[in-house]
């Protein structure tokens, strides 16, 4: 954060009510009533939050959290189901007049580390922490709930809050997260006419980073299984060293970066696992490498797999050896439409400050809510939350990772406009397509 930007910092929650009753989109009265709620329910947002970060649950198992989820929702007025992908939770919030139904969307799972933060609030569930945030997306998706509901007067439209399990991942054997949630009709009922999501990004508080376009990278992930022939290490001619063909396969794997997608089309290939061998002085018989795949384009995801096991057949016949080849698919890249980010991008400006947004390059990491925008337009934004008073911030998925509690109200704030804003356009949003 440069130094302007510093300066305004100790009256963040001022100057962003100031700009909030500036700006064109939501009006001043409704501005002042936003403002009013969130600081009213600040201190059982914050409460709920610390709640979650203790109980921290992996992804297919988030009882306990959807339960809380659940039960917060029933007391906001809302329309609430649950068991949606086994642990998810909607609420269906109508307003006082018809109009389009926006979904929000909060994912709830945490991640199999161990905390090692020095927080008083920090997980008692060995093994299980909330390193990735999504105590604050829920506490975010819930906080919106209740101020949203407070105002619900004004709203022309439905809100559908939907709080989703396994964003991270689910057990071997099983299914999760959105590609189920939509499966099971989530989107329908009424239908959802446009989706908003963020994420919690350890850049500094109040700093939002969005694009136009792509912003996430496609997952998916290979396993190749070389098969040679055993021998004494000292006799080599012997066997077929699987071991040496898996070193060719992954430095071949790289040339297809290299040499055979566009280089302005971005591709990561990362062998991440390499399992085989006996002992020191034994010909390898089988090797196991595990990789991911990451692309920005349906074109290079759909080469990538042929592209692959070309290299592994290559190599492995040339010397005799054999091979298995899985390439599953994971969540598809994740895109801005570039509509709906052009009605929103304004928004985010009235309530943060212009100098606080920020176009951001497409990141190779992942994120599911991807099959969210494949089926409908769909808005995700990075939502800073390091202390901007502290010189670094320990990043996602680390267990000393503790974003600051402000980013709450602040993230609160950001969506009822955004929804507002939403139900403004809606003409744009629920009448022809985007």
């Amino acid at each position: 954060m440069n130094k302007r930007c510093l300066a305004r910092f100790p009256a963040f929650p001022m100057l962003i009510l100031s700009i909030s009753i500036m700006g064109l989109g939501v009006d001043s009265k409704t501005a002042r009533r936003i403002d009013q709620e969130i600081q009213k329910y600040r201190a059982e947002i914050i409460r709920t939050r610390r709640f979650l970060h203790m109980n921290p649950e992996l992804g297919n198992q988030e009882s306990e959290t959807a339960n809380l989820i659940a039960s917060k929702l029933l007391s906001f007025g809302l329309e609430v189901k649950t068991g949606i992908a086994k642990t998810g939770v909607s609420g269906l919030l109508r307003g006082a007049e018809p109009g389009v139904t926006i979904g929000l969307r909060a994912d709830m799972d945490a991640l199999p580390i161990q905390e090692l933060t020095d927080v008083s609030f920090k997980s008692l569930n060995p093994g299980v922490m909330h390193a990735c945030g999504h105590d604050i997306h829920v506490s975010i998706g819930l906080g919106t709930a209740r101020v949203m509901s407070a105002l619900q007067d004004e709203i022309n439209g439905n809100i559908k809050f939907l709080f989703q399990p396994a964003e991270e991942g689910v057990p071997s054997g099983e299914e999760g997260g959105a590609k189920v949630m939509i499966r099971e009709g989530v989107l329908e009922n009424p239908p959802i006419h446009a989706i908003i999501g963020l994420h919690v990004w350890p850049e500094n508080l109040g700093q939002v980073y969005f694009s136009r376009g792509p912003i996430m990278a496609s997952s998916d992930g290979f396993q190749i299984v070389i098969e040679g022939k055993s021998s004494h290490g000292a006799r080599p001619h012997e066997g077929i060293d699987a071991i040496a063909l898996a070193s060719q396969v992954i430095v071949s794997l790289q040339s297809i970066v290299s040499r055979a997608v566009d280089p302005t089309d971005p591709v990561v290939v990362t062998i991440g696992k390499i399992e085989g061998g006996t002992k020191a002085n034994i010909i390898a018989e089988k090797v196991t490498i595990e990789g991911t795949i990451r692309t920005l384009s349906e074109t290079n995801r759909n080469r990538i797999p042929r592209l692959i096991e070309d290299v592994v057949r290559g190599v492995t016949q040339s010397f005799g050896a054999s091979y298995i080849f899985h390439y599953h698919k994971g969540p598809p890249p994740l895109y801005n439409h570039p509509d709906l980010a052009s009605i929103l991008a304004p928004t985010l400006a009235r309530v943060l400050g212009e100098w606080n947004i920020h176009d951001i390059k497409p990141q190779m990491i992942a994120e599911d809510f991807s099959y969210f925008s494949q089926k409908i337009p769909g808005f995700y934004f990075l939502l800073g939350v390091k202390d901007p008073e502290k010189p670094s911030m320990a990043p996602l998925h680390s267990p000393f990772f503790n974003p600051d509690e402000r980013s709450i109200e602040i993230g609160i704030r950001l969506m009822c406009h955004i929804l507002f804003d939403c139900f403004e356009h809606q003409r744009h949003i629920g009448g022809t397509p985007l």
